[in-house]
């Protein structure tokens, strides 16, 4: 089998991954993190503790405390906007997001919080000129994603900080598809605030995420519990990183995290980048060398997220993940990718797209052998036989 659903999760991890995460619970040694003082509970205090040094090296971040250990970037999320805004406040967004983004953004306005999303040009990309456009009196924040799941465009996170900072709004970047490929390094971008799955590219066990914090920012708990700390109050605890993680903390699974961010960091950005581009490269020549296939984004953008989405003739998307899986042997993701705006404007809706996409455990190889496939799809899409 071929996997190249890496846009969702990363499937192959690193060894060091799998071993960690047994580790930590074959040894008997962990014990419940900041619930008691004796041997076990300080064991597993001090393997959180560690998970958090190792992702503020990793994101620029400060102080290892402003790093919170979350279920999935889709809780990192969920927890920071509706901990932040209230009746009243605008949010931009941007038609690239997730559900994720889009579905906490709905709820809110339900509550009273309003909001409007940014829309693409005929590349895929950002029409940048809209953050003015959209902006008013009670604009509180930015809140994106750094590459669209669907196409790999990137978003030019840079360009977006001088934005908020110009206007004194809350930057927040869902970075669930470049954490672990590109460097958000919350400092040097500018992001106020970072929201990240940690199952993929991240090459962390499924159930992780994390939040990231490039400066001290109030938020009231979302969900509320024990803390470990404070328990004759009858409010949860509203610092960092307590106001993020009520309730026992997946340790086995902050472990395993730990050890994919040091796969990313002994590998370097430099390494990954050079990697997942010539893996890009191969893939998209060879795909605009195929008749009957069209490719969705800026494809050929220096900066790009490993994901590439597109068509063959009029079949459907899930068609063609089928024929892909049962015929060849590849894994893809086809249909909407959680992405719903984005589809609107690519007038996809329907057809859906098929996204390829891929990690550092692809080979040249397999590109090969995946664009032999799509070249056989397009003869059997073209009634070519």
């Amino acid at each position: 089998m071929i996997y190249l659903d890496n846009a969702a999760t990363t499937a192959q991890k690193p060894e060091a991954v799998a071993r960690a995460v047994y580790e930590a619970i074959s040894s008997g040694q962990l014990g419940n993190p900041s619930r008691g003082a004796h041997d076990y509970s300080l064991a597993a205090f001090r393997r959180i503790y560690e998970f958090r040094e190792v992702a503020a090296s990793l994101f620029g971040v400060a102080d290892p405390l402003r790093i919170a250990i979350t279920g999935s970037a889709t809780d990192s999320i969920n927890k920071v906007l509706k901990g932040l805004f209230k009746p009243g406040d605008h949010i931009i967004s941007s038609v690239l997001e997730h559900n994720s983004v889009l579905r906490p953004l709905y709820q809110l306005k339900s509550q009273g919080v309003d909001f409007d999303l940014v829309g693409i040009d005929g590349k895929g990309n950002l029409r940048y000129e809209e953050f003015d456009e959209l902006r008013q009196p009670g604009t509180r924040a930015v809140v994106v994603t750094s590459a669209s799941n669907v196409t790999g465009n990137t978003v030019d996170l840079a360009k977006l900080s001088e934005f908020c900072r110009r206007h004194e709004l809350l930057f927040i970047v869902d970075g669930s598809q470049t954490a672990g490929t590109d460097d958000l390094n919350v400092e040097d971008l500018g992001i106020d605030v970072l929201c990240t799955t940690g199952h993929k590219s991240l090459y962390g066990p499924q159930g992780t995420g994390l939040i990231a914090l490039g400066r001290a920012i109030n938020f009231s708990p979302v969900f509320s519990g024990g803390s470990g700390a404070h328990s004759f109050e009858r409010e949860h605890p509203s610092t960092m990183p307590d106001v993020f993680e009520a309730g026992t903390l997946n340790t086995p699974g902050a472990v395993g995290l730990t050890a994919g961010m040091r796969y990313v960091n002994e590998l370097g950005y430099d390494k990954i980048q050079k990697q997942l581009k010539a893996l890009r490269n191969q893939f998209v020549d060879g795909i605009l060398k195929i008749p009957n296939v069209k490719i969705y984004g800026e494809v050929k953008k220096e900066n790009h997220a490993p994901v590439v989405g597109l068509n063959i003739g009029d079949l459907s998307s899930s068609e063609v993940a089928q024929l892909l899986n049962e015929q060849f042997g590849i894994a893809v993701r086809p249909g909407a990718h959680c992405a719903p705006k984005i589809h609107e404007a690519l007038g996809t809706k329907e057809q859906g797209i098929v996204r390829f996409s891929f990690s550092t455990f692809n080979t040249s190889h397999e590109i090969s052998e995946t664009l032999k496939a799509i070249n056989e799809l397009s003869k059997y899409a073209g009634g070519i036989t």
